[in-house]
């Protein structure tokens, strides 16, 4: 009896490997606890203008831009791009937002420095292959840097090869200007794009402080069909070459999100644009915003005459009824403002190989409405993020003057819902 019950001596490294266990297992179940947001859990606060500017010869406007935002906490204010030819940025700040369908009532943000190009004229160097033009995929400020993603916009030879630059939050200092890198072993596509941080709790889990990610780019056979983040330490760009990057959502052209590029579908086809993403603390929920086809889909030539859809135009394709939109392409008329809302519970059984990042799906897709929707193609430039006031901010490209984006503001109720302010926009 005494050899049954006689206590014995564990290795004090099997006790470190037994305590370690227990105390990531408590941790994961701690954050997976955490609560999932819904539709109301996102409060509409109002927007502001951005100023109206003569572009130049560089295109320094906001003219059909209001891309790639991101939030910088040391100023309160925002970084934006501009005019898509000009493709160089700017930082704004963030005058008091008003609740109104009202143009005229609403304040409008100040230049706090002048446009730049961010990667001081090297955007070409992601892909070297192409002639076709660069663009600015997503900024974020980390660590006291502005990290600056880049995606070649027509790679019909799928030879991009790196994607991400270190620069100065100060855009006048264009030396300090560092890249491109390669993000990832994956093609530069899935993670060319919107980036946002990840919460405290989530980084061991993920192995990482930021996301980083892009959708549904031109060639879609390189890309990803549908949303796609990957998790990377943005302070280890340049040091770590490439710098290690984990896939924990992404549809490759044989795994798409849904039925698939040429179908009628709200997950995902051919009209899908996802421009941003946000990680709020405090819940397990990751939202991508974007835009969404939700009609029939057709390839072809727009038209706003619905007589004339699917018939021949006689230069070898077809018309297709599209009223937001006359050119020659996709088409899934009408369109919506979306949201993809994941569970951060299949993003880490991705992580720790238990599933593979096409096999998940989004929770929930919602979508909501907001105001000054003239133009029908319902166009997001990007989103910032505020986590320490749960504040996300939202480009609607192409609704002001001159087709300036107007940014309005969402504040994240911790997962409970409330209702929202008078004369607020109603989400559906």
């Amino acid at each position: 009896m005494d050899s049954i019950y006689r206590p014995r001596r564990i290795p004090l490294a099997m006790l470190a490997a037994i305590l370690g266990t227990l105390v990531g297992c408590s941790a994961l179940a701690q954050t997976s606890t955490e609560p999932l947001l819904q539709l109301s859990n996102l409060v509409y606060q109002g927007s502001f203008r951005l100023p109206q500017m003569n572009c130049g010869s560089n295109y320094a406007c906001f003219s059909y831009g209001g891309t790639a935002l991101t939030y910088d906490a040391a100023d309160n204010s925002l970084y934006v791009v501009g005019d898509p030819y000009g493709q160089l940025s700017t930082e704004i700040s963030i005058p008091a937002v008003v609740n109104t369908a009202s143009l005229n009532a609403l304040n409008t943000a100040s230049l706090l420095q002048p446009f730049a190009d961010p990667t001081n004229g090297e955007r070409n160097l992601v892909n070297t292959a192409s002639s076709v033009g660069k663009k600015i995929g997503g900024q974020l400020i980390f660590g006291g840097k502005l990290i600056v993603s880049v995606y070649s916009y027509y790679d019909a030879n799928g030879t991009q090869s790196t994607s991400h630059f270190v620069a100065s939050p100060n855009l006048s200092n264009e030396t300090q200007v560092a890249g491109p890198f390669r993000v990832g072993t994956v093609y530069p596509g899935f993670v060319s794009g919107y980036m946002t941080t990840v919460p405290t709790e989530w980084q061991a889990t993920f192995g990482g402080p930021a996301f980083t990610g892009n959708c549904c780019l031109n060639i879609i056979a390189f890309q990803s069909n549908g949303p796609s983040v990957s998790t990377f330490d943005p302070s280890q760009l340049g040091v770590l070459l490439p710098l290690p990057a984990a896939v924990l959502v992404g549809y490759p052209h044989s795994e798409p999100l849904g039925s698939g590029w040429g179908t009628q579908s709200a997950l995902f086809n051919g009209t899908t644009q996802v421009t941003g993403v946000v990680f709020p603390p405090g819940t397990r929920s990751v939202l991508f915003f974007g835009r969404q086809g939700v009609g029939p889909f057709c390839y072809g030539e727009g038209t706003t005459n619905a007589a004339l859809n699917g018939q021949p135009t006689g230069q070898g394709d077809i018309s297709c009824y599209d009223p937001a939109n006359g050119n020659k392409g996709v088409h899934a008329y009408p369109y919506v403002y979306q949201i993809w809302a994941y569970d951060a519970n299949d993003l880490a059984a991705v992580k720790s190989g238990s599933k593979s990042a096409y096999q998940i799906a989004p929770y929930g897709v919602w979508t909501f409405h907001l105001p000054f929707e003239s133009a029908d193609q319902h166009l997001l430039g990007g989103t910032g993020f505020d986590p320490t006031n749960n504040l996300i901010y939202l480009s609607q490209l192409n609704e002001d003057a001159n087709s300036n984006p107007i940014i309005h503001v969402f504040k994240v109720n911790g997962g409970l819902a409330v209702p929202e302010a008078p004369g607020a926009v109603q989400a559906q």
